[in-house]
């Protein structure tokens, strides 16, 4: 399979505050440095994108010496915290703008969507501004016309076709700008984090389109968000950026591992709040899977908790588990609306507990848990509500095909795996 995208040592930088140096001699010196060819000598002082830290100099790497090959009908997806670099590679990619350093060879047309509205005027309608912002993505007049009822069906504007956009949510407007770029006839497709600005239904759409353009059709696919479920349904492979850098190319679950473990937050790792001062408590919690800390789970598995306890004195104790949907409401697993463990022997003091708790396949999404602390039809010493949360990756049952269950009815019992004090 030809190569579609090929790119060597891309690096980016910008200035930030003023455009020049500061004196006329330094940006004399620039200027004799740029008609030689030669490199600017005031880029060599530039810092890696790096926000955590308070940096010394005004040149920032937004990419710094990235290089990957990415073969033709490949849907890969770019992942990484929030000024990776993510949105300047495809600027870059798209031609918007230059790299700093490096190449780029690109095998045919690219369609790209960075941004919501790009390419739209706000006083024209709906129906001028397809053929205008087809036209900036290279289609031909003719092209456009024969696509055009496609792509109003697609993004479901009919209604408003002679409105000025002007007028449009920032949902129609992405609806409208992902329509023409997916029915233009590119060999590359290049789509930022704009579907977050569409509704459930459109973004499953869209994932649908672009899993048609890259499968069905043979044309690759270059996808950046931060919708971890959406990622896995989609691409095959991930490229993770960390500070302008590129840190891993390959499988998309291993990446995705790898982009969790880079922002493990506070409801991945739980920790007992003192100002309740309970007797009983679980003072911490983490959500693991496969031995691995993280918030991204493969769908139909387990899940892992790794549990300190506190105990005032020797107790026998049972652990719940509770798992709620993104609005907080509870998914029915069993009659009791919950999952629990054998009993357990607890000594006062400190005690460790590990469980496992497999799930059922569910909608790709976020899911909460709570975890209870209890005597099994007694009393609870401690619930700790929402304290963790888990993303699903995929939906997909290899058995039945694809799932898009928001509940579970009775008959679907969790099934305890094994558990031990530690």
């Amino acid at each position: 399979m030809s190569i579609a995208i090929k790119a060597e040592n891309i690096s980016k930088a910008y200035q930030l505050g003023e455009f020049t140096t500061g004196t006329l001699s330094r940006d004399i010196e620039r200027w004799w440095a740029n008609i030689r060819g030669k490199e600017d000598p005031y880029l060599k002082i530039g810092e890696a994108n790096d926000r955590t830290v308070k940096g010394n100099s005004d040149i920032v790497w937004s990419l710094n010496d990235i290089s990957f090959e990415i073969k033709q009908g490949d849907a890969v997806g770019i992942i990484g915290r929030n000024g990776a670099g993510k949105s300047t590679l495809l600027k870059v990619l798209s031609r918007v703008t230059s790299p700093t350093k490096g190449s780029i060879k690109v095998k045919g047309r690219i369609a790209s969507l960075l941004e919501v509205g790009t390419g739209f005027h706000p006083e024209l309608t709906g129906r001028e501004n397809i053929f205008l912002n087809g036209a900036i993505l290279g289609m031909r007049k003719h092209e456009i016309q024969r696509k055009f009822d496609e792509i109003v069906d697609f993004a479901g504007v009919e209604r408003y076709l002679d409105t000025p956009v002007k007028r449009y949510s920032s949902g129609m407007y992405v609806r409208l700008a992902f329509a023409v770029a997916a029915h233009l006839e590119c060999e590359i497709l290049i789509v930022d984090e704009v579907l977050a600005v569409g509704d459930a239904e459109f973004q499953r759409k869209c994932l649908g389109k672009m899993g048609d353009v890259s499968k069905g059709e043979g044309r690759t696919v270059l996808f950046v968000s931060h919708n971890m479920g959406a990622v896995s349904q989609l691409c095959k492979d991930v490229i993770v950026l960390q500070n302008g850098g590129k840190i891993y190319q390959g499988n998309t679950n291993d990446g995705i591992v790898l982009y969790n473990k880079m922002g493990i937050n506070e409801n991945v790792i739980y920790e007992y709040d003192v100002k309740f001062k309970k007797k009983h408590f679980i003072k911490k919690a983490i959500l693991k899977q496969f031995g691995h800390i993280t918030n991204a789970v493969e769908n139909g598995t387990s899940i892992e908790f790794e549990l300190d306890i506190e105990c005032a004195s020797d107790l026998t104790v049972s652990f719940e588990f509770i798992l709620k949907d993104k609005d907080y409401k509870e998914i029915i697993f069993s009659p009791l609306g919950l999952a629990f463990s054998k009993d357990h022997s607890i000594l006062k003091g400190a005690s460790r507990i590990q469980l496992s708790f497999a799930i059922p396949y569910l909608a790709t999404g976020r899911y909460y848990v709570d975890l209870i602390m209890a005597q099994a039809g007694v009393q609870t010493y401690d619930h700790a509500y929402n304290a963790l949360y888990f993303d699903i990756l995929n939906n997909y049952n290899d058995k039945t095909g694809w799932v898009f269950t928001q509940a579970m009815g009775q008959g679907a019992i969790l099934v305890e795996g094994d558990s031990q004090i530690l």
